[in-house]
């Protein structure tokens, strides 16, 4: 692809909306499990087999795959095409949303968990295209970008997920929990799964290509016989044997495993906590829940303020103003949704915060991951060792100092993987299932301690990504990749 080829912006458009439905789905979670947790009387580790089953999914996906390809004897994605494998994608997921009928009309959390599965499968193999893709579409030198752009969507989804699964349960936010019910919960599913109908058959019908990296894999197979000395330097440092030959790859994904974990652990236990300690209702907390991904918005918002080729003094009042533009983005919905505003105006400061450190980075996603990873220790030690909103507010921005961290993990992990980079991200995506594990394994340590104290599982995760971003640089040093050279890809 040429270098100078801009953004197609017709193309990216449409591709966005499968990483709207991620967001929805995986933060009205947050929602359904004190739900659950109250009408199949569950205990907290119990509750969180809603996110185990949900995000274990991408790997169950991810090893399918990884069987049919090898049945086939051809990569599965290339064979069928990047456009029809978003589209089968789309139709799994919509088939998972029926199952919320015989769930809810049996009251059965088995058949709940196995709705959520299903619908979780079908993302497995849209995360597996879509990000590639997002990079494809345009400049490979603004990929990056694209793809933070694309997360900036998802987290559009994330910010309104909660609002409407909690409308659609107990009608508003005044009437609290008295109208809980399981028999309400499939009602926004099933609209989603007409919704993955629609999309899928746009999908099908649009302009998006079916092999986007054909130019790329063919460049590669003109130079196949020669020494690695007399290859382009855009392919010199291709090796042909597997992904999992690059300890930066293995360190990544133990890296994605931990990110996804504390990012999805710190969110599906907050309700918990605030019910518990703090005396809220189910339906109170749904603001907070939002916040919490609106973070991830606002993050990222800011972080794709590249992606529109403007000129480095408009870029940096984009990265200003794009933040806030989330936040009021968040602060809206809420009053549409009948929420008290007051309470969510301080964090204008934590916002503060997250654009001077995104900017002291310079880019590196090196440096990135140590700073918003060692700012998240910081906000989840605070949130421990106090009380009231003010641990709310520090759980609460752990979302803000997520938002970058997964392009940075994504950067460092597939450099240099050449030909392999495809496999890779494929070993990448699988490890999403660390959203449901360590969401379990904070349940399971809340319930034999206090839901306070076990967001201590959050800073252990951290500490593994700041371990990840000291030694990744020294590794991609020793195959000669500068780290000042490289921008994030990949997006969650």
């Amino acid at each position: 692809m040429s270098q100078t080829q801009k953004t197609n912006w017709g193309q990216f458009i449409p591709l966005v909306t499968v990483f709207f439905f991620w967001g929805f789905v995986a933060s009205s979670n947050d929602i359904l499990i004190p739900v659950f947790k109250k009408a199949f009387d569950l205990s907290q580790g119990e509750s969180q087999f809603v996110s185990l089953a949900f995000y274990i999914a991408y790997t169950v996906g991810s090893i399918i795959y990884m069987i049919v390809s090898a049945i086939m004897g051809k990569d599965l994605i290339n064979k069928i095409g990047y456009k029809n494998s978003l589209s089968l994608g789309l139709l799994i997921s919509a088939l998972g949303t029926l199952l919320f009928i015989p769930a809810a009309n049996l009251e059965s959390y088995p058949l709940m968990l196995a709705g959520l599965f299903t619908v979780a499968l079908g993302f497995s193999l849209q995360q597996t295209v879509a990000n590639p893709l997002a990079i494809a579409l345009g400049n490979p030198s603004t990929g990056s970008q694209r793809l933070t752009l694309a997360g900036g969507i998802n987290n559009l989804g994330t910010t309104i997920g909660p609002l409407i699964v909690a409308y659609a349960i107990f009608g508003s936010a005044s009437n609290g929990d008295s109208n809980l019910s399981i028999e309400a919960v499939k009602t926004p599913y099933l609209c989603l799964g007409l919704a993955f109908l629609a999309v899928a058959i746009f999908l099908k019908f649009s302009s998006l290509p079916s092999h986007p990296e054909q130019d790329v894999i063919e460049e590669e197979e003109i130079y196949f016989g020669l020494d690695n000395e007399k290859k382009p330097e855009s392919i010199k440092k291709v090796d042909r044997s597997s992904a999992l030959k690059y300890p930066q790859l293995i360190l990544g994904m133990i890296a994605i495993f931990l990110y996804v974990g504390v990012e999805v652990s710190t969110a599906s236990n907050l309700p918990a906590y605030m019910e518990n300690e703090l005396g809220f209702t189910i339906s109170q907390v749904t603001p907070y829940v939002s916040l919490y991904w609106a973070s991830m918005m606002i993050g990222r918002w800011g972080g794709a303020a590249e992606a529109f080729g403007l000129d480095k003094s408009k870029t940096m009042v984009l990265k200003f103003v794009a933040p806030y533009l989330a936040f009021g983005v968040f602060l809206l919905v809420n009053f549409l949704a009948g929420h008290e505003l007051k309470p969510f105006l301080f964090y204008a400061v934590f916002i503060l915060v997250l654009i001077v450190a995104d900017i002291s980075t310079k880019g590196n996603p090196a440096r990135m991951l140590l700073t918003f990873s060692a700012i998240g220790i910081i906000a989840l030690l605070i949130g421990m060792n106090t009380t009231g909103l003010v641990s709310v507010y520090a759980i609460t921005s752990v979302g803000l100092f997520c938002s970058t961290l997964w392009p940075c993990i994504f950067a460092l992990a597939i450099n240099g993987l050449g030909k392999n980079t495809s496999q890779g991200s494929s070993f990448l995506i699988m490890m999403i299932m660390g959203g449901g594990v360590v969401s379990y394994l904070q349940g399971m340590l809340a319930d034999a301690t206090s839901i306070h104290l076990s967001y201590i599982v959050g800073v252990i995760c951290f500490a593994y990504l700041v371990f990840y971003a000291i030694i990744s640089p020294i590794l991609l040093k020793k195959q000669g990749i500068n780290l000042d050279e490289v921008k994030s890809e990949g997006g969650h």
